[in-house]
């Protein structure tokens, strides 16, 4: 079974983080997660980021604040598509910083990025990639999606008879 790794640079992410592994979880995608300090834990980014493919991961979402280097690094490491959720953190401009940081990758070390905070695209973007091969997987993406779509057409219903 395909797992996606949800790696953070510190504890302080984590509620943002949360965001995509609950969508996973709903989703049906196993998960681990980790605090990998691309600063303070060197060693165990280089480790991680080199045997994730052999650990039976098939995605990796990086998430970081500030200068935000964990999801670039990951990806110069591991040949794994790597997602990076850039994080607005107390040391942020903004969230500035982590956008751009993880957005501007050279060619030839792909990041794909979400927005600011955007835990949850990640966790689906992941899921997608998982479901291109697991049948099982897409057919919880479709419902999920089907599910989004119902939600915004009994939204509009709703609108509809409060203003008629």
């Amino acid at each position: 079974m395909s797992k996606v790794a949800v790696i953070m640079g510190s504890t302080s992410d984590l509620p943002v983080m949360q965001d995509a592994i609950d969508i996973l979880k709903e989703l049906g995608v196993a998960v681990d997660v980790d605090i990998v300090s691309a600063h303070r834990t060197p060693e165990k980014l280089f480790s991680f980021s080199k045997s994730a493919h052999t650990n039976g991961y098939s995605v990796i979402i990086a998430g970081a604040g500030g200068a935000a280097h964990l999801p670039g690094m990951v990806a110069s490491l591991s040949p794994l598509p790597v997602i990076g959720v850039p994080v607005k953190s107390s040391n942020s401009i903004d969230g500035w910083d982590s956008v751009l940081s993880i957005l501007q990758m050279p060619g030839g070390v792909p990041v794909a990025t979400v927005a600011l905070n955007g835990a949850k695209n990640a966790g689906i973007l992941a899921a997608q990639i998982i479901g291109s091969s697991n049948s099982d997987i897409m057919d919880n993406i479709i419902s999920y999606k089907e599910g989004l779509k119902e939600k915004v057409i009994k939204g509009a219903e709703e609108v509809k008879k409060t203003f008629q």
